[in-house]
Parts: C-alpha cells; sequence; structure tokens
C-alpha cells in the first residue's frame, strides 16, 4: 500500500504557536513527536517509508524534510510552488506514484495535523477500508459524532455495504440546530478527511470530474525533480478534493472511524486532549496561577502569573501573547487575519526559526541593522552563498568555526570574529563535534531572508 501525507496548513487557527511558515504539523505537544512525525509512524504499519509521500508548499519543504529524515531519509517530499487545496495536490502525488510504476496500488490519504492516539484501532480501520477499496471504491473514513459540533464538514451515509456504508452526500459546516438533527439521526458522520482508493480509480474519477486538474497531470515530470513547477501548478484550479470528487462520484464508500480522533483545530480542541490538574487546568512551562479554574496557559518564554480568571486560553511566546476566552478560541483566525491585514511579522515566522543545518534566533533589529544568535549543529554547513544588500559581521560564542570565504579558509574559536563584506562569497561550517554559536551583525538597506545567492548547498537550496 501507498501512502500520501497532506502537509499544507497557513498557522492561523494556533496562531501564535503556530505561523505561517512554521504551521501546525510541526509542532509538538507532548515534548516528544510533533504531529507530522506521528503521522509518518503511524502510516509505517501499512507502507514502507519510500512509498510514504508528504505534499506541502515548498516554503515548508526543508522544515518537513527535517523532520521526517530524523526518522527514516527514505521518505519523500513534494513541494507545491503554491498552495492549491487539496484536489491539485492529491492529483499530483498520485501521477508520482503512477510515474513510479505504482498504478493500480491502493493508496491510503491522510492529513498531517491530526491526533490519533490509539494506532491499533486505526490500523484495523484501515484493513477493513482496504476491503472496499480493492472492489472499486474510493473510501472515507468517518467519525461517529458524540456531540452537535457545527466545526466540521459531514458525511450522510446511505444502504450499508459489507464492513461500511455507501455515501449520500457530503454536507457543509451546519449550525447547531442542524448539528443536533444530524446528531440525532444516527446517519451522519463527522468528514475526517481521510481517504483511500485504488490508484487507478482515484484517477478515473478526476479525469471524469476535475479534468482542469487531470489534463495538466501528464507534464508533470517527477523523475527529474520533486519540485513542482510554478507555472504548471498555476494552471490548476485551487479546489477541495471534497467538492471536485467525493461530492460528485458515485464510488465513494464510508467506514466508521474505530480510533480516537482530533484534528486539534482550535486552542480549546488542545485543551481537550491534555491531561489537567485537579482545578481542570492545562499549564505549559513558567506558569504560576492563584485561583484559576479550567484553563489553557502557556508559557514558551517568560513567567507568566495568572489569578482569579476561568475558561481562559492565554499563550505565550518570544514575541506574541495571545488571550481569549475558551469557547471563543475558533476566532483566534480573525486575530490572525487581522494581524495579516496589518503586515505583522508574527503571522509569517517566530523569533527562532528552524534550518536543516540547526536554527537562528532574531535578536535585535532597527533601521539598517538585525542582529541574531545562530547555532550550527555538529558536522552541518550553511550554504556557499553570497549577500547583495548587507554586510555582516560574526562573532563565535561556543565551538569553533570553519569560516570558507572568498576561497580562503579561516578557523575561528570563540571569542574570535570575522568581517563579511557586501558580495563576499562564503560560508559558515561547524565540521567538529560540538555546537557552534555565533552573533550575527547584519547591515545595510535590505535585511531580508530572500537576499542570498547560492553557490553550493548540500540540501539542494541551490
Amino acid at each position: 500500500m501507498k501512502s500520501i501525507i497532506l502537509a499544507g496548513g497557513s498557522g492561523s487557527r494556533l496562531w501564535p504557536l503556530s505561523r505561517e511558515e512554521y504551521p501546525k504539523q510541526l509542532l509538538s505537544f507532548d515534548e516528544k513527536e510533533s504531529l507530522l512525525q506521528k503521522t509518518f509512524n503511524r502510516l509505517c504499519v501499512f507502507s514502507m517509508p519510500s512509498e510514504i509521500v508528504t505534499i506541502t508548499n515548498v516554503k515548508h519543504y526543508q522544515n518537513i524534510k527535517l523532520q521526517l529524515n530524523k526518522i527514516d531519509k527514505a521518505n519523500v517530499v513534494i513541494g507545491e510552488p503554491i498552495g492549491k487545496n487539496t484536489a491539485p495536490a492529491i492529483a499530483s502525488t498520485l501521477e508520482y506514484f503512477i510515474q513510479t510504476g505504482s498504478g493500480d496500488d491502493i493508496v491510503l490519504i491522510v492529513p498531517s495535523d491530526h491526533l490519533i492516539k490509539n494506532t491499533e484501532a486505526f490500523a484495523k480501520t484501515v484493513e477493513k477500508g482496504k476491503v472496499l477499496a480493492e472492489q472499486g471504491y474510493i473510501v472515507t473514513f468517518g467519525i461517529k459524532p458524540n456531540y452537535p459540533e457545527t466545526g466540521y464538514g459531514y458525511i450522510k451515509t446511505d444502504k450499508s455495504l459489507s464492513g461500511g456504508y455507501k455515501v449520500e452526500k457530503f454536507v457543509e459546516k451546519p449550525d447547531i440546530k442542524t448539528a443536533e438533527k444530524y446528531l440525532a439521526s444516527g446517519d451522519y458522520y463527522w468528514n475526517g478527511g481521510i481517504f483511500m482508493g485504488k490508484i487507478s480509480v482515484f484517477m478515473k474519477e478526476i479525469e471524469k470530474f476535475a479534468p482542469d486538474i487531470y489534463k495538466n497531470l501528464s507534464d508533470l515530470d517527477f523523475t527529474k525533480e520533486s519540485k513542482i513547477p510554478y507555472m504548471l501548478y498555476d494552471k490548476m484550479p485551487s479546489i477541495s478534493i471534497d467538492y471536485a470528487v467525493m461530492e460528485k462520484s458515485d464510488k465513494i464508500a464510508l467506514v466508521e472511524l474505530l480510533s480516537d480522533w482530533n484534528d486539534l483545530g482550535s486552542w480549546q480542541s488542545i485543551y481537550n486532549v491534555k491531561e489537567k490538574d485537579k482545578d481542570g487546568n492545562v499549564l505549559t512551562g513558567k506558569v504560576v496561577v492563584d485561583n484559576v479554574k479550567n484553563s489553557f496557559i502557556y508559557s514558551q518564554k517568560e513567567i507568566v502569573a495568572v489569578s482569579g480568571l476561568e475558561d481562559i486560553i492565554l499563550v505565550e511566546t518570544e514575541d506574541a501573547i495571545m488571550a481569549c476566552k475558551m469557547d471563543e478560541s475558533q476566532n483566534v483566525k480573525k486575530l490572525y487575519e487581522k494581524l495579516k491585514t496589518a503586515e505583522s511579522d508574527t503571522t509569517k515566522l517566530h523569533k527562532t526559526v528552524f534550518r536543516p543545518w540547526g536554527y537562528y534566533t532574531c535578536m535585535n533589529g532597527g533601521k539598517g541593522y538585525l542582529t541574531k544568535t545562530i547555532c550550527v549543529l555538529p558536522g552541518q554547513k550553511l550554504s556557499v552563498q553570497s549577500h547583495k544588500h548587507r554586510s555582516e559581521h560574526w562573532v563565535v560564542l561556543e565551538g569553533k568555526a570553519l569560516v570558507l570565504k572568498d576561497g580562503k579558509q579561516y578557523n575561528i574559536d570563540a571569542g574570535g570574529s570575522i568581517d563579511i563584506p557586501v558580495g563576499a562569497i562564503h560560508s559558515l561550517q561547524n565540521p567538529y563535534g560540538e555546537e557552534l554559536k555565533i552573533i550575527e551583525v547584519q547591515q545595510g538597506d535590505y535585511l531580508s531572508e530572500d537576499d542570498i545567492i547560492r553557490y553550493e548547498d548540500c540540501y539542494g537550496r541551490v
């Protein structure tokens, strides 16, 4: 069996912990594996690591690859140049499987940001779905609702099949009265966005119901690279697989998901799945409370002290604080959109940004200057690069740096420094056994991450 992980996301609903360039699936809520890594491990029960393909936006590509390489380097990641919703993403990844000789295999398609703890029950559900997929059905896995949720789409079932049901229709997110009716009827399931079927069946339905997507697939060439060309992808409509295929096809079956399931779509949903103290609180980080009940309080860096409040969510990161009532957590997305309209950097990146070679933290900045701390992990190196608009001054804090500058090598110990002029071809490297930490001071009229010309790069970014 082949598997597809859909790893898009804007980072809006769990802001400020998630960001546009570091969305929900990259986060860990148990201080162990991220949601993406948990998803990958869950799929390894059914597929070899090389048969699990993750499709994501190119701006997430390096972080996705970095996390998955920690599990198995045989994983495959496809980069979308722009977000086009799930239908083009799924169709393009199916085309990858066809080009690599897997045209009639069964494929399991899952989002990257679901939390499923009972993996044994999940595996049993997939095996039930596989029986229907082999009969030519596209299988969707539905969650039996236990309360009238208005934040999920619903699926109405029709007649029974062996191991599942025929699907009558897909339904949009309802209002509360409609959701109560769905719950009482017993014929409706939450749409979990998990699908399974033969690759050939998926492609025939895409050809039939989404020709504007299908006609462009033959121009993809995954023998050359795993990143999709912009001009080709831009021709495809932006549409979900539900709208494009599932709502129109007569080959859709539903199997009830036997395991637990949570899409962690809000801070309240994070609170719901976390273990709570005697007062019903979930407290993470440097948090001090007095007379606080039924609340979620998260501190990433600073001390957060709260007194006399109930049913609140408060999240502190290096550069932002978000607070709301517990039952208003779905509206965090509105705050995110307002900040994005105001062009706030807090919607895009954290102060600390992870890269394949390590990470950097923005410390301070102003007109014409920016200060960072940079950590290069043992055995890693930054690309050989130059900048058109800025100079840099590096001071080694810990470890030992190997610096390449205009064809010469420099070994710099802790306390030493070096200047990198505008236009100099350079690289910061750490071939040693301990972490390298430096302070970087940038000066120039334009200080942005896109002011980089790469000449050599071991992570494929040239």
